[in-house]
Formats: structure tokens, sequence, C-alpha cells
């Protein structure tokens, strides 16, 4: 375990005590998360998410490349991690961290392999040429709900991305500049969410989005993944095992959390768009000459 994360078994033994009487030492229910604030970069793709006293910084790039042997009519979408010391020193560059893996792999299935990209959309010549997508997360500020704040990132980096137009003329690619066609949005299937529960005093106190502390008194986590519609995943991460009751009554507390979480990145995205408006072209153009 991180050395960070090992905390005293004064401080662990406070955390219980609080959480039996229903008390968060940062003032909040058991069911209430920590606040979303968006933050969108000059480039299209860059996003700062913060969530609580967490902090994380994605960046989605685009180049043309071959496509997979297995997968000719697809695109390739990729998503890379990184916690390094910035951080929190619990983390050393070059050595991957078993929290970093599990980040990568809840990651993998909530977005990727939920098919949160329309992959064909990103074919140009079958076979020969595609767009490969790429989302870099990097964490800057570590304090708990780094899945929770990631695949949020993540996604409203993939909403804000767009491309550059491209024109085909037998096996001849053009690639157009920002000035000379307005960039292409991503296809995006649906908007997946994770929202994270742990479990304390043998599964009977249940807590939404923990803070570092409280992650680190757990006797269990499960992480649920839904959109606007449906529930898409359920992982239980080793612990303590879980009523299916609960489960069930943290599987609807998840889907109306996801939509409202959803709702503020489509508003920030709103917002984003006005301000770009108004600056028009010119100010697309500064943004294009700065890279």
């Amino acid at each position: 375990m991180p050395r960070e994360v090992e905390i005293s078994n004064i401080e662990r033994n406070f955390i219980l005590e609080a959480l039996e009487q229903s008390v968060r030492l940062d003032g909040r229910s058991l069911d209430q998360g920590r606040n979303i604030d968006l933050e969108f970069g000059d480039e299209y793709g860059t996003v700062t998410l913060r969530l609580g006293k967490t902090r994380v910084f994605v960046q989605v790039s685009a180049e043309v490349t071959k496509p997979q042997e297995e997968r000719k009519f697809d695109g390739i979408f990729t998503i890379t991690t990184e916690l390094s010391p910035i951080a929190s020193p619990a983390y050393e560059n070059g050595r991957q961290s078993e929290q970093e893996v599990i980040l990568s792999r809840m990651l993998e299935k909530a977005i990727r392999r939920s098919r949160a990209i329309d992959t064909e959309s990103l074919c140009i010549i079958a076979g020969a040429k595609c767009w490969s997508i790429r989302a870099d997360v990097h964490v800057l500020d570590a304090d708990g709900g780094l899945v929770d704040a990631s695949c949020i990132a993540i996604v409203a980096a993939l909403r804000h991305f767009k491309r550059p137009d491209v024109s085909v003329d037998g096996e001849n690619v053009t690639i157009y500049t920002m000035a000379e066609r307005v960039p292409v949005p991503l296809s995006i299937m649906h908007h997946p969410v994770c929202i994270t529960y742990s479990f304390y005093h043998d599964g009977e106190v249940m807590l939404l989005d923990a803070t570092r502390s409280e992650e680190a008194c757990r006797e269990a986590e499960v992480i649920l993944t839904v959109n606007d519609f449906e529930l898409c995943q359920v992982a239980k991460l080793g612990g303590r095992p879980v009523d299916a009751l609960v489960l069930l009554k943290c599987i609807n507390t998840a889907l109306t959390k996801g939509r409202e979480i959803n709702s503020i990145v489509g508003k920030k995205l709103a917002e984003d768009a006005t301000k770009r408006d108004v600056g028009g072209l010119i100010a697309e153009l500064r943004a294009e000459n700065e890279r």
C-alpha cells in the first residue's frame, strides 16, 4: 500500500466512529458528492477537472495512422494514465503502483470497452489509414475519487475535442487546418460516468465519493458505471460482501447522480462554445498559431 495512504490508528478510529454517527469530516452527508468544477483549455480536448481537492488534467489528441489488422474498418482509441509524485508522495516516477493499474483498467472498461466512441467513424481508408485518438490522463492532486474524476474528465474532453477535417481522393488523404475547414467533433455513442461507493461497519454504512482518508478506512468498494439511460458496468474490488438490496439502492442513486453530472458537463461545454463564438474565427486562428 502506498505510504501516504497509511493513516494512523487514531485517525482511522476517529473517522470510523464519526461515520457510525453519520458524520463526515468535511461536513457532507453520506450520500453527497463533492462539487465538480470543469475548466476547458484553448485547445480542443484539454480539460482540468476538480473534484474537491482532487485535480485531474486530460488532453485528447489525434493522429493519422494505420488501423489494426484485425479491425480494418475501425479507428484506434487509447487511454493512458499517469500518477506522478506531483499528485502525491505515494507515487513514484517510472514505477506503476497498484492504484494506477486499477485506475487504468477501470477507465478502459468504463469508456473504451463500453464503446463510448464510435471507432468506425474514425476510419479514413479501410485497412490503410484511420484516426488514432488518445486521451492522456494526468493526476495533479490525489485526494480520493480518482476513478470518478478521471472518467468524468475524459468524457468531457472527448465531447470537447474536435479533429481536423479530411478529404479522400483515391489513396490520397488531405488533412485541412482549422482555417481551411471547420473541425469535426467525435462521434460519441453515450456518456459514461463512474460512481464509487465505499462501505464501512460490515456494510451498514455506505458512503458516496470518499476522500483519501475515508478510502483508507473502507472495508469494500463498488464502482458503478452509468450513462443517462442505464447501468453499464458493476465492479467490486475485493473486501466484504455487499447485500443485493443495498447494491440496487446504489444503482438507483448512481443513475440519478450520473444524469446530474452529465448535465453539469453539458452546461460547461455550452458556456465554452459561447465564449469561442464571441471570439469568432480570429480567436481560433490565434490559438492555432500559438500551438
